[in-house]
Protein backbone atom coordinates (compact mmCIF):
# COMPACT_ATOMS: atom_id res chain seq x y z
CA UNK A 1 0.00 0.00 0.00
CA UNK A 2 1.07 3.38 -1.23
CA UNK A 3 0.72 6.27 1.29
CA UNK A 4 0.10 9.64 -0.24
CA UNK A 5 3.26 12.44 1.23
CA UNK A 6 2.53 15.23 -0.88
CA UNK A 7 1.27 17.48 1.67
CA UNK A 8 3.74 16.94 4.33
CA UNK A 9 6.39 17.32 1.49
CA UNK A 10 4.83 20.40 0.52
CA UNK A 11 5.03 21.56 4.36
CA UNK A 12 8.17 20.28 4.86
CA UNK A 13 9.77 22.13 2.08
CA UNK A 14 8.00 25.49 3.11
CA UNK A 15 9.10 25.13 6.45
CA UNK A 16 12.48 24.50 4.90
CA UNK A 17 12.54 27.69 2.97
CA UNK A 18 10.96 29.86 5.86
CA UNK A 19 13.96 28.42 8.07
CA UNK A 20 16.27 29.86 5.49
CA UNK A 21 14.89 32.66 4.93
CA UNK A 22 15.24 33.09 8.88
CA UNK A 23 18.44 32.40 9.07
CA UNK A 24 19.53 34.92 6.29
CA UNK A 25 18.28 37.49 8.69
CA UNK A 26 20.52 39.69 10.79
CA UNK A 27 18.48 41.55 12.84
CA UNK A 28 15.55 40.21 15.12
CA UNK A 29 14.17 43.34 15.10
CA UNK A 30 13.34 43.17 10.95
CA UNK A 31 9.27 42.50 10.55
CA UNK A 32 10.27 39.85 8.27
CA UNK A 33 11.73 38.42 11.32
CA UNK A 34 8.73 38.01 12.92
CA UNK A 35 6.99 36.76 9.51
CA UNK A 36 9.24 33.77 8.81
CA UNK A 37 9.23 32.80 12.30
CA UNK A 38 5.34 32.83 12.34
CA UNK A 39 5.67 30.78 9.36
CA UNK A 40 8.39 28.39 10.74
CA UNK A 41 5.96 27.70 13.92
CA UNK A 42 2.61 27.05 11.81
CA UNK A 43 4.92 24.68 9.56
CA UNK A 44 6.05 22.82 12.54
CA UNK A 45 3.08 22.28 13.88
CA UNK A 46 1.73 21.00 10.33
CA UNK A 47 4.27 18.66 9.77
CA UNK A 48 4.26 17.26 12.88
CA UNK A 49 0.95 16.42 13.23
CA UNK A 50 0.72 15.13 9.34
CA UNK A 51 3.46 13.08 10.34
CA UNK A 52 2.21 11.42 12.94
CA UNK A 53 -1.05 10.74 10.82
CA UNK A 54 0.92 9.33 8.20
CA UNK A 55 2.92 7.13 10.47
CA UNK A 56 -0.22 5.98 11.53
CA UNK A 57 -1.20 4.82 8.60
CA UNK A 58 2.02 2.91 7.82
CA UNK A 59 1.70 1.23 11.18
CA UNK A 60 -1.34 -0.02 10.28
CA UNK A 61 -0.71 -3.16 8.66
CA UNK A 62 1.04 -4.41 11.72
CA UNK A 63 -2.28 -4.58 14.32
CA UNK A 64 -5.17 -6.42 13.86
CA UNK A 65 -7.03 -3.98 12.84
CA UNK A 66 -7.08 -0.42 11.34
CA UNK A 67 -9.13 0.92 14.75
CA UNK A 68 -6.37 -0.43 16.78
CA UNK A 69 -4.01 1.80 15.25
CA UNK A 70 -5.96 4.87 14.98
CA UNK A 71 -6.28 4.80 19.05
CA UNK A 72 -2.86 4.93 19.41
CA UNK A 73 -1.68 8.17 21.57
CA UNK A 74 1.02 10.41 19.39
CA UNK A 75 3.83 9.26 20.89
CA UNK A 76 3.01 5.73 21.14
CA UNK A 77 2.50 5.95 17.29
CA UNK A 78 6.64 6.69 16.95
CA UNK A 79 7.62 4.17 20.06
CA UNK A 80 5.18 1.20 17.59
CA UNK A 81 7.37 2.48 15.04
CA UNK A 82 10.74 1.84 16.90
CA UNK A 83 9.31 -1.49 18.00
CA UNK A 84 8.63 -2.51 14.53
CA UNK A 85 11.86 -1.30 12.93
CA UNK A 86 10.67 1.72 10.92
CA UNK A 87 13.03 4.13 12.61
CA UNK A 88 16.10 3.93 15.25
CA UNK A 89 16.04 4.59 18.79
CA UNK A 90 17.40 7.82 18.34
CA UNK A 91 15.19 9.12 15.73
CA UNK A 92 12.08 8.23 18.06
CA UNK A 93 13.36 10.02 21.11
CA UNK A 94 13.53 12.80 18.77
CA UNK A 95 10.47 12.63 17.37
CA UNK A 96 9.16 12.61 21.45
CA UNK A 97 11.29 15.55 21.93
CA UNK A 98 9.18 17.62 18.59
CA UNK A 99 6.23 16.77 19.90
CA UNK A 100 6.58 17.68 23.75
CA UNK A 101 8.34 21.39 22.57
CA UNK A 102 4.59 21.23 21.06
CA UNK A 103 2.87 20.41 24.01
CA UNK A 104 4.32 21.91 26.26
CA UNK A 105 4.18 24.98 24.83
CA UNK A 106 0.93 24.53 23.09
CA UNK A 107 -0.66 27.57 24.98
CA UNK A 108 2.32 30.32 24.81
CA UNK A 109 2.37 31.88 21.57
CA UNK A 110 4.64 34.18 22.27
CA UNK A 111 8.39 34.67 21.49
CA UNK A 112 9.63 32.06 24.04
CA UNK A 113 8.12 29.07 22.52
CA UNK A 114 8.70 30.16 18.75
CA UNK A 115 12.67 30.31 19.82
CA UNK A 116 12.24 27.24 21.29
CA UNK A 117 10.55 25.65 18.19
CA UNK A 118 13.71 27.35 15.71
CA UNK A 119 16.50 25.67 17.77
CA UNK A 120 15.01 22.33 16.85
CA UNK A 121 13.98 22.84 13.16
CA UNK A 122 17.42 21.74 11.47
CA UNK A 123 17.18 18.59 12.83
CA UNK A 124 13.47 18.66 12.83
CA UNK A 125 13.62 19.40 8.75
CA UNK A 126 16.00 16.39 8.18
CA UNK A 127 14.28 13.96 10.41
CA UNK A 128 10.49 14.85 8.47
CA UNK A 129 12.52 13.96 4.86
CA UNK A 130 13.78 10.96 6.60
CA UNK A 131 10.09 10.42 7.86
CA UNK A 132 8.40 10.75 4.98
CA UNK A 133 10.94 8.47 3.15
CA UNK A 134 10.14 5.44 4.99
CA UNK A 135 6.02 6.21 5.13
CA UNK A 136 6.22 5.87 1.25
CA UNK A 137 8.63 2.81 1.18
CA UNK A 138 6.85 -0.47 1.16
CA UNK A 139 9.69 -2.28 2.34
CA UNK A 140 9.00 -4.03 5.89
Amino acid sequence: MSIDTTFLRRCIGTLELAYREISGLEEQEEPAYDIYRAACVKEFELVLEQSGKLLRKRLATYFSSNRQADRLPFKDIFRHAAKHGLMDAEATERWLVYRDNRNDTAHDYGEGFAEQTLKLLSDFIADARVLADMIESTDD
